[in-house]
């Protein structure tokens, strides 16, 4: 597959198709294409020392010079959170509204490329040429500001992407979705929709910031003490009303984390969250009576070093929860982030501190569409195609038959890295390209299978030793050999296991023929095995094992 035909729409997803984050949507028509949406996931405990997974963009990078544009359908991190990593792979056009365009500066200041990406600001409902792909922006409602679904048309087809949405009728912040805009579109003979299917096993709708406010104010008024909430620090609509929650009830709130702040930061300087109180610093909080503050922190999902686990574990210089206090968890848990979450809010039990989740109370709502929605919008732009996209196997499954029984004539279920014809002709999936995942290794960019991560995913699980070697001039093994075990053995209290590793060892070495004992290679390999068996008959385990080879001259 070199580039798409003139007559032919493609829709390529590369991230973001059989899994939740990490989105990557790609499409493609007349020689060019068009990127929708660079976003990124988080690494859970099977990766050590990896926070932060991407879409590998090397279909794409290969193909740069045919590459249009990117866009952006709205801030949350699994849609943006790559920008500032891969773009300088792409060199690409980015357009953004302004919300979307303030959350993603700082990503360019991060990664040093600010004065060299052409970041172009469109507006709400605005409409706009990519190549050759006339785009179309509609405002949506979801747990973010600024939501958009794309209209992308072309000669060969006109394709609704939706991005995130859901259908809130009093979302708070922001616009209300464009119902007028989307009933409209039934008059276009759309070819295809592209839709979030995060919530199609879900019944019902998906439920109003409105009503999360009433019940919060509520909540909150009779609570005593110190209330920590913690919440995702991307919904201003959340912000918003636990700032006039705190307000109604005699509170001051302060924001404690710094994706927290540089949200609110965000929103202020696009024009939101104009009329609550502004916060307090941080070092003013243990200034006021515990039942005049409310805070808002990052930490929903149980995140390490952020602003309430560092509180849980007593490491934040400037403020601290104790026993009577409350923490309100704002929010909805992540799959994968369980242990996490259950391990911090134990903590926090275990300190006197009273813990309130939406098991006990109508605290969240979610950002994407119930069955109802997706029915309800379905019914609205009547589609020739349905393309279930944002969901794990099981969720675009169901996304699938519940667009069959709104009597979309087709269905097409694909995955990442597999390449679906939507015209002309019936659609079908032609071609599987490349698709795969990188990660964030430090400062460094390594494919998912790399060697390091192999590497350090051995040693996590069977622990790491190293044998020190020292043969002479004369070719004959000086002293023992050296053992170390980190992570395996207790260097002080174990020493005698050592010792018999390095037993081992020296038993191995003294069975290699002069001619062995001149190849380092064969040295370190019978050294390494025998080091490796002692501990499988000591420990049960097979550690990583490195062999340094000394020889005297």
């Amino acid at each position: 597959m070199t580039k798409p035909g003139p007559k032919e729409l493609l829709f390529l997803p590369l991230g973001g198709t059989g899994e939740i984050g990490m989105n990557l949507n790609l499409y493609g028509h007349d020689g060019s294409w068009l990127m929708v949406d660079l976003g990124v996931t988080f690494a859970d405990a099977s990766l050590p020392g990896v926070d932060v997974l991407m879409p590998d963009p090397a279909f794409i990078e290969e193909r740069r010079d045919a590459l249009a544009g990117l866009v952006l359908t709205h801030a949350h991190e699994d849609h943006i959170g790559a920008v500032g990593h891969l773009w300088p792979r792409l060199r690409c056009p980015v357009y953004a509204t302004p919300f979307t365009k303030a959350m993603v500066i700082p990503k360019l200041v991060e990664a040093g490329i600010e004065n060299q990406v052409d970041l172009i600001e469109v507006p709400m409902s605005g409409r706009f040429s990519v190549g050759p792909f006339e785009i179309e922006l509609i405002t949506l409602t979801h747990s973010i500001p600024e939501p958009n679904a794309l209209v992308i048309r072309t000669p060969s087809g006109t394709v609704l992407h939706t991005g995130d949405w859901k259908l809130d009728p009093d979302p708070l912040v922001g616009d209300n979705f464009d119902e007028a805009a989307l009933r409209a579109l039934a008059d276009e003979n759309v070819l295809a929709m592209v839709c979030d299917s995060t919530n199609a096993m879900v019944d019902g709708d998906s439920g109003s910031e409105a009503e999360v406010r009433d019940s919060l104010m509520d909540l909150v008024g009779g609570l005593k003490n110190r209330v920590a909430v913690a919440c995702f620090a991307s919904n201003v609509a959340r912000l918003e009303t636990m700032a006039k929650v705190a307000q109604a009830h005699g509170r001051r709130i302060a924001l404690l984390g710094r994706s927290m702040k540089r949200v609110y930061r965000s929103a202020r300087d696009c024009g939101y969250l104009q009329d609550v109180p502004l916060p307090i610093a941080d070092e003013h909080v243990d200034y006021l009576p515990r039942d005049e503050v409310m805070l808002l922190c990052t930490g929903s999902q149980g995140e390490a070093r952020s602003a309430l686990w560092r509180i849980a574990n007593d490491d934040n210089p400037k403020v601290k929860l104790e026993k009577g206090d409350a923490v309100v968890f704002s929010s909805r848990i992540i799959p994968g982030n369980d242990i996490s979450i259950y391990r911090l809010q134990n903590r926090l039990v275990k300190q006197g501190i009273e813990i309130i989740t939406d098991d006990d109370h109508f605290i969240h709502v979610s950002g994407h569409p119930a069955r109802e929605e997706l029915t309800q919008m379905y019914q609205w732009v009547r589609p020739q195609i349905a393309v279930p996209v944002h969901g794990e196997a099981r969720h675009l499954a169901e996304h699938a038959k519940l667009a069959r029984d709104c009597q979309v004539p087709e269905q097409i279920v694909g995955e990442n890295g597999a390449l679906i014809r939507l015209s002309p002709g019936p659609a079908r999936i032609v071609d599987h390209v490349p698709s795969g995942r990188l990660v964030l290794e430090g400062n460094r960019l390594l494919p998912l299978g790399s060697p390091v991560l192999r590497g350090r995913q051995k040693m996590a699980f069977n622990g790491a030793a190293t044998v020190t070697l020292v043969i002479g001039a004369d070719n004959l093994f000086q002293g023992d050999p050296i053992v170390s075990a980190n992570g395996l053995l207790d260097m002080r209290d174990e020493a005698d296991k050592l010792e018999l590793v390095g037993k081992g060892v020296r038993e191995a070495l003294k069975s290699l023929s002069p001619a062995a004992r001149r190849d380092d290679e064969a040295v370190k390999e019978s050294a390494r095995r025998a080091a490796r068996r002692a501990f499988n008959r000591m420990l049960g385990k097979k550690p990583v094992t490195e062999v340094h080879l000394v020889r005297l001259r």
